[in-house]
């Protein structure tokens, strides 16, 4: 039986977290011996996203559904079509990242199917047992989902697989048979860029500098916003430093916000609690600047600087 990977993308370009999810549905191919592994691409024209999709290394299929309702990529919608793909297909395993647009529309597909959703897996260790971490990343459970008779239906962390690499040759790229109907009861109004300056996408960038309530005043955010633009990086933030209003609360990394795993993590004035390590723990490098040599954050850094952030960041900035 083929598994099913929704493919994230915005009619031009495919998502970052689509890869990882790739890589996901390639272990669990690995698992149970499945031969096929399809993308289903919605959306409106999105010719260069299914191309794109159609070089990723272990994918034999891609799917389109192209329709002018599905250009606004509503949950409603896409869920739909992904609902009529995965009846046609009888696929093994639906799977998406888990992202806000995958948090979004796997569980209505969930609903829809009657089946219970797995949120969030960051292993495989068999077609119908995985594990996901809990507790702010501080335990680890092992869950099974449903019978061999019933679709599996999982969200990815991209933080925990590789991205799938990029191969020359391309598979099958094809329509789908079916186009689900409109129900018009939700209609995209605006849509607007948020997080990382409003200049890197926060979830995708390869460097992150977040700042703490150790910035002292949203002023200050300016000194990571020089230091992130030399990087070509974006600027993150800690919950606490949300609270405190110094930035918008799109900008805040940690469990209750953004999950990134950037090449370059630079944590400036963050103590490192709990929440926040665990949206930015996976990352490759991480530096900490804080001037508390006691601060949590320094037990997983890579590299750390004790020291006023107010006048390290701009020593580095200039230096670099």
């Amino acid at each position: 039986m083929p598994i099913l990977v929704l493919a994230e993308h915005d009619n031009a370009a495919l998502k970052p977290a689509t890869r990882n999810t790739i890589t996901a549905a390639k272990k669990i191919a690995e698992k149970t011996g499945d031969s096929e592994i399809h993308i289903l691409v919605t959306g409106e024209k999105p010719q260069l996203v299914a191309e794109a999709a159609s070089h990723l290394e272990g994918v034999s299929r891609v799917v389109v559904a192209d329709a002018p309702h599905l250009g606004a990529q509503t949950a409603e919608g896409v869920g739909a079509q992904t609902e009529l793909q995965v009846r046609a297909g009888n696929y093994s395993h639906l799977l998406a990242p888990a992202t806000t647009y995958g948090k979004d529309v796997l569980p209505r597909v969930a609903a829809q199917l009657d089946v219970q959703q797995i949120s969030g897996i960051a292993k495989v260790i068999d077609g119908s047992t995985f594990v996901r971490p809990i507790y702010a990343g501080n335990a680890l459970a092992t869950v099974q989902a449903g019978t061999a008779e019933q679709i599996r239906v999982l969200t990815v962390l991209a933080t925990a697989f590789d991205a799938a690499p990029v191969k020359e040759s391309a598979c099958p790229v094809e329509a789908v048979a079916e186009i689900a109907k409109d129900t018009g009861r939700t209609k995209l109004v605006g849509r607007q860029l948020s997080g990382g300056g409003g200049k890197v996408e926060l979830t995708t960038a390869r460097v992150v500098v977040s700042g703490g309530r150790g910035l002292q005043k949203s002023e200050n955010f300016k000194l990571l916003d020089a230091l992130a633009a030399k990087l070509n990086g974006a600027v993150g933030a800690s919950r606490a430093a949300v609270d405190a209003g110094f930035v918008p609360n799109d900008y805040q990394v940690g469990q209750t916000g953004k999950m990134v795993a950037p090449d370059l993590y630079i944590a400036v004035g963050i103590s490192g609690a709990i929440q926040h390590l665990a949206g930015m723990r996976d990352s490759k490098v991480i530096v900490a600047i804080n001037k508390d040599p006691d601060a949590p954050i320094f037990q997983i850094a890579d590299y750390g600087l004790i020291g006023d952030a107010l006048e390290i960041v701009p020593k580095l900035t200039e230096l670099l």
